[in-house]
C-alpha cells in the first residue's frame, strides 16, 4: 500500500517516494492541473481565457491551481501590454513539461474508446495536436509551410533546414492549405478518420499540391513514410 505523508495545515498531500515520477506528481498530478499546463503551452492566457478554454473546471479551482502552479514556479503573472491587468504564462521550468505533455497527447489519441460526440473541443488545441503528432524522422529535405486553419485558428508548420516549428500564425509562403473543424481534426489526428475521407465527405478542404500533401501527411505520420537514410 502507498505511502501518503500527512498534509499539514495549508500544505497538500505528498506521495512521500524519492522518487522523480512521484516528484512530479507531487506538483501536477492533481485534476485539471495538466490540462492549465495545457493551455499555457499553446501561449499566455488570461484569467477568463482559460476558464472558457476549460469548460467543467469552475472559478474557485482554477485559481486555486494557478495559485499553487505559481508557487512551484511552474507558471507565473506577466503584465499585460496594454497595462490593463495580467495573463498567464509557464516560466522556463513550465516550459520543460511540452515534450512530456505532447507524448501523453500522442499516446492518449491511440486510447481505445477515448472520445465521445458529447465532448468539448477546442480549435486552439489543434496547435498542440499537430506538435505531437509530428514524426521527426519525416521531416523533409526541402523549405516550405503548410497552413491549417481549423474552426478560426489559424495556424502553421515551418519546415526550415530541417528543422520543425509550429508558428500561431498564418503562411503567406504556404505550399499546402488545410481548412477543417476542430472535431473532424481531432478524428483524423487519432485515426478515426483518415484525410481522404474528410476530403470525400467535405469536412475538410486542401489547396496545395500531392507531393506536399504526401509530405505534410508523412510528417504527421498519417501515411507511412520511406525510412529514413543512414548518414
Amino acid at each position: 500500500m502507498v505511502n501518503e505523508s500527512v498534509a499539514r495545515a495549508g500544505e497538500r498531500r505528498r506521495y512521500g517516494q524519492y522518487c522523480g515520477l512521484a516528484a512530479c506528481l507531487d506538483v501536477i498530478g492533481e485534476r485539471w492541473t495538466l490540462l492549465i499546463i495545457r493551455e499555457l503551452l499553446v501561449g499566455p492566457q488570461r484569467y477568463n481565457e482559460l476558464l472558457h478554454n476549460l469548460p467543467g473546471i469552475g472559478t474557485n479551482l482554477l485559481a486555486e491551481r494557478l495559485r499553487w502552479l505559481t508557487r512551484q514556479g511552474v507558471v507565473r503573472q506577466h503584465p499585460r501590454l496594454s497595462g490593463r491587468g495580467h495573463t498567464y504564462e509557464l516560466t522556463a521550468f513550465g516550459e520543460e513539461l511540452r515534450e512530456p505533455v505532447l507524448g501523453l497527447a500522442r499516446w492518449g489519441l491511440n486510447v481505445p474508446h477515448s472520445f465521445s460526440a458529447e465532448d468539448e473541443v477546442r480549435p486552439q488545441w489543434g496547435v498542440l495536436a499537430v506538435e505531437a503528432l509530428i514524426r521527426k524522422d519525416q521531416i523533409p529535405d526541402v523549405d516550405e509551410s503548410y497552413e491549417f486553419l481549423v474552426d478560426d485558428q489559424v495556424f502553421h508548420i515551418a519546415v526550415r533546414g530541417r528543422q520543425i516549428s509550429v508558428v500561431q500564425q498564418g503562411a503567406e509562403d504556404a505550399v499546402l492549405r488545410v481548412s477543417t473543424d476542430a472535431k473532424t481534426f481531432v478524428d483524423i489526428g487519432s485515426g478515426r478518420l483518415s484525410p481522404f475521407e474528410a476530403v470525400v465527405t467535405k469536412r475538410l478542404s486542401l489547396e496545395g499540391d500531392q507531393e506536399a500533401l504526401t509530405r505534410c501527411s508523412r510528417l504527421l505520420g498519417l501515411l507511412p513514410g520511406p525510412r529514413p537514410t543512414a548518414i
